[in-house]
């Protein structure tokens, strides 16, 4: 019987299990979508339904003129999710040039965390976003209009090298990317070179092939019969 056992314990105990599910539900409301294992998406898939929603209700209780209402259901998304700082696209090049303390300054959550928009900040190139404040003001407002169902599972058909485990892909809904390039992948150079050399093998081969025929030929030719 399954008395209390209504998620998958993916072979981790429950704190490792609460943090794996946090951070993978970040990264989803970071890039709009999670690359995992099957039952690992399974089981993000709910939780993250579940924090939309409630970043939803944020939205109407700031509309119905709530502030309290609101307030309380971003503290319940940062109890359930917590809040980072994550570094916003337009700005990875600048991220990427900064020195270490440069980068820890700009990526440091301080007070009013919620509201850190990745705008510059003294003589900082940027401040890190937070992500309660993209789920709430960025990814939010695409589910307004829709009760449920914000995401898509995709079971990928390769399994994960190193161990075989089948992965899917988890995206919102919306988002009409495929998990994998629908067109003919591009032909490596390793593969090229391959090719050219089976190639000039095979043309090696018909040319010693016929020039061995044509010899063959000729000496039958030339070999007058027996009188």
């Amino acid at each position: 019987m399954r008395h209390r056992r209504h998620t998958r314990r993916l072979n981790r105990t429950m704190e490792h299990r609460k943090a794996l599910r946090r951070n993978m539900a970040q990264s989803l409301f970071e890039h709009g979508f999670l690359t995992t294992t099957v039952p690992k998406a399974k089981n993000l898939q709910p939780f993250a339904e579940r924090l939309i929603t409630m970043a939803v209700g944020v939205r109407k209780r700031l509309e119905a003129d709530d502030p309290a209402g609101a307030l309380r259901a971003r503290r319940r998304i940062e109890a359930l999710l917590t809040d980072r700082s994550y570094v916003p696209e337009d700005q990875r090049t600048a991220y990427a040039e900064m020195s270490d303390a440069a980068r820890a300054r700009s990526m440091r959550m301080t007070s009013g965390r919620r509201h850190r928009t990745g705008e510059p900040r003294g003589r900082l190139a940027f401040t890190g976003a937070s992500i309660v404040r993209r789920l709430i003001e960025t990814v939010a407002p695409r589910f307004e209009e829709r009760p449920g169902g914000y995401t898509r599972l995709i079971r990928l058909p390769k399994p994960r090298l190193g161990d075989g485990a089948m992965q899917a892909r988890l995206q919102f809904v919306g988002d009409e990317v495929p998990p994998m390039s629908v067109t003919k992948p591009r032909t490596s150079a390793r593969k090229r070179r391959a090719d050219s050399r089976y190639g000039f093998a095979v043309k090696v081969a018909k040319g010693w092939g016929k020039a061995r025929s044509t010899a063959g030929a000729s000496a039958a030719d030339a070999v007058e019969p027996a009188v």
